[in-house]
């Protein structure tokens, strides 16, 4: 039996037989493959004949199909499924899937396709459950739970309007379908219970444009195939789209209306040369992940003059990553590209510092960033820039004489895997882009701030008013974010959990992000705006972060011992993740990353101080943030926060011993208080857990506020706090002995003393009345 893709084949080899054996000079051999290809069509003929009567006798003894109606004559798909039935298993030959891609099916009428273990089982046999497979064996981590029975979980099929991407939208015609399998039982919870199962982008399943024509629509509404090497046409297509549809708000999103700075290098790719940047060019950008290796291929003060010469960078010398990004810019038509390692003077500590303070203009000027998102070190090619540098991963099964596939990861599951999203370094270079290009292993995306394309899912719609592609709901907000604040939390938040390899850069590699923002917003002077990476204006917020659950308390190292280390009041003095999170996380009974953002109804410490790199004691603009409400019979609970210009007294902690740069200087209340772990034990893999704050104004402690604190075994059984800001939310004290009203909780933090110098320890809050009835005492806080 001749499998019909060969048939087809063969065919079209035996049509084109008579043309090639004309060509044959030799009359003798040109006889005898007469005779074989004639020989050869009776052997097919005769099989297709016997073929075709064994299914039409199995399929008159089969059940009826649900979707097939016997009334009307047989369509070109259902024509198809008489070929290709025999490669389906009973549940899926019991399916129209021409009818379910014409016509569609709710959600709400999902056809069962039986328990998740009998479809894996059965993936050897049937090419439709072989889909469903290949994607759960792909996404799903199914390796960390072998041995649960996969039985109890169901799923099933139903199929979504792909949107329209070209007009007229609101004609059927121009409008194709995706299937999407999903789960319609769970017995025993085991989606819940086991977090591998669901993982990953959502199973759905797409028609390849070749198949288009059997529905009367145009090709461009359905899936490519992926080939070998990317289609330099469809990447300059996608940029284009962008460039003509979205103006400004890709083009400028950081509000920038400067230029690059003089001294900004860029590599010709013409001419090979290292240049500096002619005004105005338009350039392209590179981000990778240098990896272990070495120095060989830098700019360093040794070949910089022969590199900034005609012919004086060769390509033989690059790694594999820059080699191709190279090769890729000339093939999109582009001149000019930015690569740190070649553009900035590597052995020169003044360069190397003037040109980093710049890479908000770098990137965010580009005309569009290379992203080297598959490659572990730059000695990695591009996936597909060159021929036999991709494997291909696009799993196609013919259906019923559809060709079908599934979806591949959506680009934040294929970034997530990469080593180049763990890096520190690449989290601005990818932010401040308006443009990016990412090289993945399976295939290649094109992201701007308003739309995504990727090789093998047609979504580029030109913008039509009611145009909406499957790719769109797959990458969140674009950055910045409407507000300040949000931009920088939701920044540091996804910033921090990134890895260095060298520990001191964390400041460094988020300057970008701080020097965009601050133009963003109007800030003015970054160095002024933003210190040790805190939001100077925003103090009060700012200081509202906590250490992700799982990152153990630990001082980030820095050069030389670090004398003195950063601040305690800075995250970027901290290792691991941080987060910023609001009141909620306080009423959990376990850790969590999951959380509203930090609330300030109003800001209790005015002014701040802070000591700066020459030793001075200098106030800083701190927004203010006031409270009104009306509160009845309140006010003998109100906390009156401690205000006014400190004396220059007040501002020195010891006459012989100057104050380190960094630390803040402020007034505000401290007051001790017990801790108490609270019940429920943390899982093992937690560094910081959550502890009850208990009152000892009176005989029996009362539950007056929540912290979060490091699980550390030196950790005494009572803390000072001293108070930042006022909150709102109730929950997280007794509500039995504490009048709760909206602004009744303060924001303090957990300190450490020692000679009068104060040290982060954790943050929680307090309800206002506890704080007042523990008498706090009025303090001028050195915190370093």
């Amino acid at each position: 039996m001749i499998p019909p893709v060969i048939h087809e084949e063969l065919t079209a080899q035996l049509t084109d037989a008579p043309e090639t054996l004309r060509q044959v000079s030799d009359h003798s051999w040109a006889f005898v493959g007469i005779i074989g290809g004639a020989a050869l069509v009776v052997w097919v003929f005769w099989l297709s004949v016997i073929r075709i009567c064994k299914l039409k006798t199995n399929i008159a003894s089969s059940e009826s199909a649900p979707l097939l109606n016997p009334d009307q004559p047989p369509t070109h798909g259902q024509r198809d499924l008489t070929v290709t039935s025999t490669l389906l298993c009973h549940v899926c030959t019991n399916l129209d899937f021409h009818k379910i891609f014409l016509d569609g099916i709710l959600p709400k009428e999902e056809i069962p396709l039986g328990s998740l273990s009998s479809i894996l089982e059965k993936s050897y046999q049937c090419s439709f459950c072989r889909l469903i497979s290949f994607h759960v064996r792909r996404t799903w981590k199914l390796d960390e739970v072998p041995h649960v029975d996969l039985s109890g979980l169901g799923l099933g099929v139903y199929s979504k309007n792909c949107g329209c991407i070209r007009k007229p939208f609101y004609q059927p015609e121009f409008r194709c379908h995706r299937l999407h399998v999903v789960k319609t039982k769970d017995t025993g919870g085991l989606w819940k219970k086991y977090l591998a199962l669901g993982e990953g982008s959502p199973l759905i399943i797409h028609l390849l444009q070749e198949d288009a024509f059997k529905f009367g629509r145009p090709a461009d509404l359905h899936g490519r195939r992926v080939k070998n090497t990317v289609d330099i046409d469809l990447m300059r297509k996608w940029i284009s789209l962008c460039q003509e549809n979205h103006g400004d708000k890709c083009g400028n999103v950081w509000k920038m209306h400067r230029k690059l700075p003089g001294f900004v290098r860029v590599v010709d790719v013409v001419s090979m040369a290292v240049v500096l940047a002619p005004s105005g060019c338009r350039y392209l950008t590179l981000s990778y992940v240098w990896g272990s290796i070495g120095a060989e291929y830098w700019t360093t003060k040794g070949n910089i003059a022969e590199r900034s010469t005609p012919g004086g960078l060769n390509a033989l010398n690059l790694p594999e990553t820059i080699a191709d990004s190279i090769l890729f810019v000339r093939q999109l038509g582009e001149r000019y590209l930015w690569i740190d390692a070649l553009c900035i003077i590597q052995d020169d500590l003044l360069d190397k510092s003037i040109q980093l303070r710049a890479m908000d203009l770098v990137y965010g000027l580009s005309h569009l960033t290379i992203v080297a998102a598959s490659a572990m070190t730059a000695r990695d090619p591009l996936p597909g820039c060159r021929p036999r540098t991709r494997t291909l991963q696009q799993h196609i099964e013919v259906v019923q004489g559809l060709h079908l596939y599934v979806a591949p990861p959506r680009l934040g599951e294929a970034l997530a895997q990469s080593t180049w999203n763990t890096r520190c370094w690449t989290y601005q270079e990818s932010a401040l882009s308006c443009r990016r290009i990412y090289f993945t292993g399976p295939q290649v995306y094109f992201e701007c701030k308003c739309d995504i394309f990727c090789e093998d899912i047609v979504a580029e719609s030109k913008c039509l008013p009611l145009s909406h592609s499957f790719l769109q709901s797959s990458f969140g907000e674009p950055f910045p974010y409407l507000d300040l604040v949000s931009s920088y939390t939701v920044t540091v938040d996804r910033y921090t959990p990134r890895n260095l390899t060298v520990e001191s850069d964390v400041v460094d590699a988020f300057t970008g992000v701080t020097n965009a923002l601050a133009m963003a917003f109007e800030l003015g002077d970054p160095d002024k705006t933003f210190q040790y990476a805190m939001m100077l204006p925003d103090m009060h917020l700012a200081l509202l972060w906590q250490h992700d659950p799982q990152t153990p308390r630990t001082r980030r190292l820095l050069p030389d011992g670090g004398n003195p280390p950063w601040p305690s009041w800075a995250w970027a003095a901290w290792r691991g993740g941080v987060i910023y999170r609001g009141v909620d996380v306080y009423l959990r009974t376990r850790m969590g990353n999951l959380g509203s953002a930090p609330s300030v109804e109003e800001t209790l410490v005015d002014p701040w101080y802070i000591v700066d790199h020459n030793g001075d004691t200098v106030q800083l603009a701190v927004h203010q943030v006031s409270w009104v409400v009306l509160r009845a019979n309140e006010e003998e609970h109100a906390y009156s926060a401690p205000r006014g210009i400190l004396d220059p007294t007040e501002l020195t902690l010891d006459i012989h011993r100057p104050l380190e740069p960094g630390t803040l200087v402020f007034r505000t209340t401290c007051s001790h208080f017990r801790i108490s772990r609270r019940g429920g034990e943390e899982p093992s893999a937690y560094a910081h857990g959550l502890f009850d704050i208990l009152s000892i104004a009176s005989f029996s402690p009362i539950w007056v506020g929540t912290a979060v604190l490091p699980l550390e075994p030196t950790l005494p059984s009572s803390l000072d706090f001293i108070v930042l800001s006022r909150t709102s939310s109730r929950g997280v004290y007794d509500e039995e002995n504490l009048m709760g009203y909206d602004g009744c909780l303060l924001n303090v933090m957990a300190v450490s003393q020692d000679e009068g110098l104060m040290e982060r320890v954790g943050l929680g809050v307090i309800h206002e009345a506890a704080w007042v009835a523990s008498r706090p005492e009025k303090k001028v806080v050195f915190l370093r």
